[in-house]
């Protein structure tokens, strides 16, 4: 009796097999995906760390089929022999760098606005933002922007970027940062009615944030719907507590700090 195999894909459905290579320190490869490329500096936990020519580092997942090396596409796989390398890191993903000392501060800043969002931009990047002597400040609002831009005086040596709460097209807020037009300040923010939704609701424990009707203070709303005391500077530090790093935080916001980190401490 003809034995038949279970996979009934025609070969040449089939993808074709990649050679496995191990992500031995200092292999160079490629993360199609986002076209990054870099030496390997760390493996740990399916993941590889790469560094690309400029020292910027990226934490990738190691799936199949997930680099190209020469031009070929290969599966990165832990090194033989031992336990992985495991860099330590900083919260912000990025690979710690041992009894490094703070850069005296730079000319150039970075603005929050809130005194809740500087908090959390010091907790997930504050050690990042020393090496890199970058200083951040806390902004109480952002309705007098282009007045501050203006002294601040930002120029080719003092760059200047700015993170605003609830930046969305038609917004008041958007409007404000549309009248910043120096070359040398960036304006970027988020779209959360409030910091607090830029916290993943997995890593505070809830389901999700809720909805609070307009016209009604969000951060009671919120303590109201989730059952918390109405006493929202207890009901942040609570939050803040859950944040161990940019795991725990949504991408949304993620992208919006490294690109003014990248912009203030770009090459003058």
């Amino acid at each position: 009796m003809r034995q038949y195999s279970p996979d009934l894909t025609p070969p040449w459905k089939k993808p074709r097999p990649v050679p496995e290579v191990p992500a031995d320190p200092g292999l160079v490869v490629e993360e199609p995906g986002t076209g990054f490329c870099g030496a390997v500096i760390g493996c740990e936990a399916g993941t590889v760390t790469l560094e690309d020519r400029f020292g910027k580092h990226r934490v990738f997942p190691m799936e199949p089929r997930g680099f190209l090396l020469e031009g070929r596409v290969v599966t990165l796989v832990r090194p033989a022999g031992g336990a992985p390398t495991r860099p330590s890191r900083t919260a912000s993903g990025s690979v710690a760098v041992p009894g490094a000392r703070a850069r005296v501060a730079r000319a150039g800043r970075i603005y929050v606005e809130g005194r809740h969002d500087a908090e959390l931009v010091e907790r997930v990047w504050g050690d990042d933002l020393r090496i890199e002597g970058v200083v951040v400040e806390y902004l109480e609002g952002v309705d007098d922007l282009p007045t501050i831009v203006a002294e601040f005086a930002p120029g080719p040596d003092a760059r200047l970027g700015v993170l605003v709460d609830h930046l969305v097209t038609g917004s008041k807020e958007s409007r404000i940062a549309a009248a910043v037009t120096s070359e040398h300040a960036l304006v970027l923010g988020h779209p959360y009615i409030d910091i607090w939704e830029a916290v993943k609701p997995s890593s505070v424990g809830i389901a999700g944030w809720p909805r609070v009707p307009r016209g009604e203070d969000w951060k009671t709303g919120v303590c109201r719907a989730l059952g918390w005391p109405e006493n929202t500077g207890a009901a942040w530090q609570h939050i803040l507590s859950r944040v161990r790093s940019y795991k725990d935080l949504q991408p949304e916001l993620l992208g919006r700090v490294e690109e003014l980190i990248d912009f203030v401490t770009a090459p003058e």
